[in-house]
């Protein structure tokens, strides 16, 4: 009975619940379903055998269908792709064709339809918003670039957004009720959420930092840093093993890896920052079209990727969000559960745009990071709940905002369909 209760709790966090949490799932699946199942219907971009990686915005969709990709940076997500791809196969009658990409496309869909649920169920639950306000909110990420392009893309970053938004609520949950995370969660998240990017594990950590006065009572520093010591010692036993226990290989491959992804680019830095990492995941941005081929130059094909912004509005509409966002902070810093989300997206800071990794298509980077954007207006709003005319001000500043974004990001997808009908029929 017991064993019962964990798993209906545990589906209750990650499946819509209420009639809100299951329109609002129907909703997206509807709206990111059917802009999936036209480009895997039509267009060969989504899966294509012949084309190696980048074939649009760099994301490497072959790669990552067939081998999971790179064990350096996705040490266990060549197991959860397996399952994906040879299901795809299964419905598609073991057929590379058009079925195979719709359902690949498809379930990006669900996924990214279930994140979307979780950033609600945050708002909603723990910061308690009215339902018009937590709508609007949802309304606005919804609309960001990376869920548009994630809503079809067979990514890590699609199932790592999935697993942090839940994990995120989870966490916050159990902190706003004063009880410890789980052994289980602590275990599951390390291994679905580090598995699939590997810097991602240190944030199913950052949670016990604020367990309630966890710094005050060795018997809850003992546990904590067991229920750490366990998980990670079971994510680098599965990581070793997919190694064959060469840790040689594996130094030798990351250092490549940042040797390649961290080099510095001719854009100026504040501008990478701004409209790739920023920027690039919310609003999108004009693109650039490139001549690429396969190593053996058997195969030529054309890649699409994302220019800086070049005229002032995208800057401050992003401007704007960062100012809300900062906003939130100080005026919520008190607030543990703020902390979280900083610390968490600190870390991605830190890898994007000081160390440099992968900065220059950092735009593909949001499925690690970008939740935390609607989360911290949405504290935001709950700071001025009781001053009706700053959170009528606010509520007016977001619905304009969401027109607009939603206006900018149609118009240029309408211009990816362009690219898909020319190239990629």
């Amino acid at each position: 009975m017991k064993f019962l209760n964990k798993t209906l709790s545990i589906l209750k966090i990650i499946f819509p619940t209420t009639k809100s949490e299951v329109l609002i799932f129907i909703f997206f699946v509807v709206l990111y379903g059917t802009n999936a199942w036209f480009i895997a219907e039509n267009f060969r971009i989504v899966y294509d055998d012949r084309i190696p990686w980048d074939a649009y915005f760099s994301f490497d969709n072959r790669a990552i269908v067939q081998t999971g990709g790179g064990f350096e940076r996705h040490p266990l997500s060549n197991y959860f792709f397996d399952c994906i791809r040879d299901f795809a196969l299964w419905i598609s009658g073991n057929r590379y064709d058009s079925v195979f990409r719709s359902v690949l496309a498809l379930f990006s869909t669900v996924v990214i339809a279930l994140a979307n649920v979780s950033v609600f169920k945050y708002l909603n639950n723990i910061i308690q918003l009215p339902l018009k306000i937590s709508l609007l909110i949802l309304a606005f990420y919804g609309l960001f670039v990376t869920n548009i392009l994630l809503s079809f893309t067979p990514e890590t970053y699609t199932y790592t957004l999935l697993f942090l938004s839940i994990f995120n609520y989870y966490s916050a949950k159990k902190i706003q009720d004063d009880k410890p995370i789980s052994f289980g969660a602590t275990i599951l998240g390390s291994i679905f959420i580090g598995g699939l990017t590997i810097t991602n594990i240190v944030k199913v950590y950052i949670p016990f930092l604020f367990e309630r006065k966890i710094f005050w009572n060795w018997k809850k520093i003992g546990i904590a840093v067991s229920k750490i010591a366990v998980s990670a010692g079971i994510f680098t036993f599965l990581f070793l093993l997919r190694l064959d226990f060469n840790i040689q290989n594996f130094l030798n491959k990351t250092e490549q890896q940042y040797d390649k992804f961290s080099k510095p680019k001719v854009t100026p830095l504040w501008d990478m920052i701004t409209s790739w990492f920023f920027g690039g995941n919310v609003f999108f941005s004009n693109y650039e079209i490139r001549d690429y081929h396969t190593k053996d130059k058997t195969f030529y094909y054309k890649a699409l990727f994302m220019d800086v912004y070049t005229s002032a509005i995208p800057y401050v509409f992003i401007g704007l969000i960062l100012l809300l966002m900062i906003w939130s902070v100080v005026k919520n810093y008190k607030n543990k559960l703020i902390w979280i989300l900083v610390i968490s997206f600190s870390i991605d800071i830190l890898i994007h745009c000081v160390l440099k990794f992968g900065l220059h298509t950092s735009y593909i980077y949001g499925g690690h990071f970008v939740f935390v954007y609607p989360l911290l207006i949405g504290w935001l709003f709950y700071n001025y709940r009781d001053k009706s005319l700053h959170l009528s001000i606010l509520y007016g500043v977001l619905m304009m905002m969401t027109v607009y974004l939603g206006f900018n990001n149609f118009y240029r997808l309408d211009e990816f369909y362009q690219f898909l009908t020319t190239f990629y029929k």
